[in-house]
């Protein structure tokens, strides 16, 4: 990271010393790690490249791997901006040009304004590095309660308080996506 560079924000999750979420957490040595950014205007920005493990044709990104990185961007901007977990309920993905194995690209995920409840619209796009777009995606996600669905998650009691803390904290994204 360069001084003019934000740094990345935290993810609520990251209160539970091994989650293991396949798109983000830094604990799960087969997943994609990836670290996001905010950007002033709302947005969520994850840098990454990947490498041949994700490879379906010679020299291409498997798809539904884009899909994922969509999914991830979208679904962290969610709780980051709006302090709610959500579940994905639909994801469509356009594919613009295959993406290659070891090249830069970056995802870069936007909410329509706020709305008062119900299933939350997103949108990200993938950009090479000169900036053209290599796919985009739109989803919608369904916001819950922790305590709701908590048999259906592998949380412990305590687990849960400090995750239902950390998104009740400043941990979180401005509705401009600024850090507070």
């Amino acid at each position: 990271m360069t001084a003019d560079e934000p740094a990345a924000v935290e993810v609520p999750w990251s209160v539970i010393p091994d989650y293991h979420c396949f798109g983000c957490s830094p604990h799960n040595a087969t997943g994609l790690r990836l670290r996001f950014t905010p950007r002033a205007d709302g947005a969520l920005v994850a840098a990454f490249r990947l490498g041949r493990a994700f490879e379906s044709y010679p020299g291409v990104v498997h798809g539904g791997l884009i899909g994922v990185v969509c999914d991830e961007v979208m679904g962290n901007l969610i709780v980051l901006a709006r302090n709610v977990p959500a579940f994905t309920v639909s994801q469509r993905t356009r594919f613009l040009t295959p993406l290659l194995i070891e090249r830069e690209y970056r995802c870069v995920a936007t909410l329509p304004p706020q709305r008062r409840d119900g299933p939350i619209p997103a949108h990200a796009e993938i950009l090479d590095a000169d900036g053209a777009v290599c796919a985009t995606s739109t989803a919608t996600y369904q916001p819950f309660d922790l305590h709701a669905v908590r048999d259906q998650l592998t949380l412990d009691d305590d687990e849960v308080a400090l995750l239902d803390h950390a998104l009740s904290t400043a941990n979180t994204l401005s509705p401009n996506g600024a850090r507070p």
